[in-house]
């Protein structure tokens, strides 16, 4: 069977392109609620889907590396009428098949190595640039954000590297969807679940089970929603269901890449109409797959930084956030951060995340250290000066006393 890479057991199925940590951290840029689709498999190996194709990446401190599986399995999946036939399949059924495909397919499987050519291996390095949009350089952007910002510049200089991903539209407007009253581990349960119903299987690793993100055809078909309700998709599965069969029904296969070429309100308005979808799954679609770095996504957790960190008080009194409050929100970054307010956001909701508080507590740490250092070095030289002076310890006590008992007897006059 297949097993994940490790790049410590030879680069020669790896590949790699020059990157600075400083501009790309996989550990906070992966794992930061941008994508759902990524797993840590090793340390510092990240597993995960894009493009249809298996990835792992992992990175030293100017490079980062990569390395793609081949999709074994090469069933005629990626047909409309078979994603719709899976829709209705449940998850214990479909594993009961794959297994048995899967057997056939054993053999072939260990200890194969994947053969590379030079077009499949730009290919992929463009593939990779593109999600990561490397031809940005980060570095640059947190400057300029420092240099506006003070409280930025400081955590900044801890949270370096959080770029923002170009996901791919359907995939992210489907996983956000998920994102309704939730939290990161259980969305990123409910989309992998999401895939292995909907989705074509990839390839297996190490027991574990990879598939690409379901078509809208997929997810619009009638029994969607019975399916993803049995899932423990609760309300979100009719919203699901719902908005692919409005965006095929109404709009087509292409509508929604379509929208990285309109201006970025209507962009955001024109999923708005879709159900399920609010202000803030809009922003967040429209920042992380639609090319607009200005749309600054605002929630709760927004709406507390921005009044614990910056002191905004618009909206005090409110229990939720208005249309109107979104909009000053957003706007207010904006006119702080500039054209790209949203990457900038990224940064401070991945700085303010429970998972990643142990970054600042070891940043924490060595500051007292350093406290402790200059304190020392100050008692060192207020004993050489006492030295001098001849003063003791002693002296100073029974001074100390003197002074005390003296206080008290005029204390005690003023009260007769």
């Amino acid at each position: 069977m297949a097993e994940h890479a490790v790049l410590s057991s030879g680069a020669k199925m790896w590949r790699c392109l020059a990157c600075a940590k400083s501009e790309l951290r996989l550990d906070l840029t992966l794992a930061c609620g941008q994508s759902f689709r990524w797993r840590e498999t090793a340390e510092g190996h990240w597993t995960g889907v894009m493009g249809g194709r298996v990835w792992t990446l992992t990175q030293t401190d100017d490079t980062l590396w990569y390395h793609v599986y081949k999709n074994h399995n090469s069933r005629e999946e990626g047909s409309s009428s078979d994603r719709q036939r899976r829709a209705g399949v449940t998850l214990q059924e479909e594993n009961k098949s794959d297994v048995k495909f899967k057997g056939a397919l054993k053999k072939e499987e260990e200890e194969e190595s994947v053969a590379v050519t030079p077009l499949q291996d730009t290919e992929e390095e463009e593939m990779l640039r593109d999600y990561f949009q490397l031809n940005l350089k980060l570095g640059d952007l947190y400057r300029e954000w420092g240099s506006a910002d003070p409280h930025f510049k400081h955590i900044a200089d801890i949270f370096t590297g959080v770029r923002m991903m170009r996901q791919d539209p359907t995939e992210c407007l489907f996983s956000f969807i998920c994102t309704s009253n939730n939290h990161i581990s259980r969305i990123q349960g409910m989309v992998e679940r999401l895939c292995q119903a909907l989705g074509v299987s990839l390839c297996q690793l190490d027991q574990t089970s990879y598939y690409d993100f379901p078509s809208l055809s997929a997810l619009a078909d009638s029994s969607v929603e019975a399916c993803l309700r049995e899932l423990g998709f609760g309300y979100r599965a009719r919203f699901l269901q719902q908005s692919a069969k409005h965006i095929l029904d109404t709009h087509g296969h292409q509508w929604l890449e379509g929208l990285r070429g309109v201006p970025y309100l209507q962009a955001r308005d024109a999923l708005r109409t879709l159900p399920g979808v609010g202000t803030k799954v809009a922003d967040c679609v429209c920042l992380m797959s639609l090319d607009k770095p200005e749309a600054v996504p605002i929630d709760t957790h927004v709406w507390q930084i921005a009044k614990r960190d910056y002191k905004y008080n618009a909206g005090n009194g409110q229990k939720s956030i208005t249309d109107k409050l979104h909009k000053d929100i957003g706007d207010f970054f904006r006119k702080l951060w500039g054209p790209y307010a949203g990457w900038a956001q990224s940064v401070l909701f991945c700085a303010d995340l429970k998972k990643f508080q142990k970054l600042k507590e070891m940043q924490h740490l060595e500051k007292p250290k350093k406290v402790e250092d200059g304190e020392e070095e100050k008692m060192l030289a207020c004993k050489r000066a006492k030295i001098k002076t001849g003063g003791t310890t002693e002296n100073r006590k029974n001074k100390s006393a003197y002074h005390k008992r003296a206080k008290k007897s005029v204390k005690d006059e003023r009260v007769v």
